[in-house]
């Protein structure tokens, strides 16, 4: 009796103490949420307070409409293409940060003079906000005094467009991303590569295992959990792809992205405060959490496959 009295008690204390977080969460979060998916359900242009506009009374005086924007978002043109391009996106970045943040993972956990300095240098572009380094990228690709394409003159190569060019705009965004996220997620995977037991290493070198095959059957297998973290945070980030494009596309002389780079939440931002939808935009983005939903559930599924759990 005493003891279930004191759990209880211990239980009241630790709701006390979580009230604060949960009020937060319920007005700033869940409030948001809901009012989000009610507005999905109408034709609301946000130009009116939602008070006169009509509320709930909405729904009585016809301006209920149901999943006519769901129906209309997902039977568009527009949002398969925005999609792919999402997609594309996805395809071209997750490779890349996956290869550059292991490989700087494996280079800064060696004990090299000088690693505590460049751990930290090789953090800074994470520090950068997007609206700096989006503008420094723009100049970095610019197709007449950029960076990149004076390199390739330098080798006799012709520099492509880059975002003046439909083909290379979104190979010039992922750049700008990797750039970015690399230091983010490459001191995520040495985070792992040092909770590595070294006994492991030091019986496969007794045994006459070569550095590439130690990588292999043990660095990759003992941190693939770590590995499959990086994969959900990269691919929820990659579909909520948003800064760089608004920044890098819409500052070359051009009110808004190329249809080659419009991605989801672009979309979803124009609709809300350019044109003015915002039942239509609330729509699009329930659409686009069911999609990072369906992706994340997928890889949650798949990760039985490939990765590895220390028993």
């Amino acid at each position: 009796m005493l003891s279930r009295s004191r759990a209880r008690s211990e239980s009241l204390t630790a709701l006390l103490f979580l009230a604060p977080s949960l009020a937060g969460f319920a007005v700033l979060s869940a409030v948001p949420i809901l009012g989000s998916l009610v507005l999905s359900l109408t034709s609301w242009d946000g130009l009116r307070s939602f008070a006169s506009f009509g509320g709930i009374r909405a729904f009585l005086d016809g301006q209920f409409i149901g999943a006519d924007n769901y129906s209309a978002v997902a039977g568009s043109e527009e949002f398969r293409r925005v999609l792919g391009n999402t997609f594309y996106f996805i395809a071209l970045y997750l490779p890349g940060i996956l290869l550059l943040s292991l490989g700087a993972a494996l280079v800064l956990n060696r004990k090299l003079p000088g690693a505590t300095v460049f751990r930290v240098l090789f953090y800074i572009p994470v520090l950068t906000s997007w609206v700096a380094g989006s503008l420094v990228w723009k100049w970095v690709l610019s197709p007449e005094y950029g960076v990149v394409n004076g390199m390739l003159a330098s080798l006799g190569l012709p520099g492509p467009g880059w975002l003046f060019d439909d083909r290379w705009a979104m190979p010039g965004i992922v750049l700008a991303s990797l750039w970015k996220d690399v230091g983010f997620f490459g001191l995520i995977l040495l985070g792992g590569l040092q909770g590595i037991d070294p006994s492991y290493y030091e019986a496969a070198e007794l045994d006459g295992a070569g550095s590439l095959r130690r990588v292999l059957r043990i660095t990759l297998p003992l941190l693939s959990p770590t590995i499959f973290f990086v994969v959900i945070i990269a691919v929820v980030n990659s579909i909520q792809l948003f800064p760089q494009v608004m920044v890098m596309m819409t500052s070359t002389g051009i009110s808004e992205p190329r249809p080659s780079t419009q991605v989801l939440v672009e979309r979803i931002y124009r609709y809300a405060f350019r044109y003015y939808k915002m039942g239509y935009a609330a729509a699009f983005s329930w659409i686009l959490f069911a999609i990072v939903f369906a992706l994340t559930a997928v890889q949650l599924r798949l990760q039985k496959i490939w990765v590895h759990y220390e028993s």
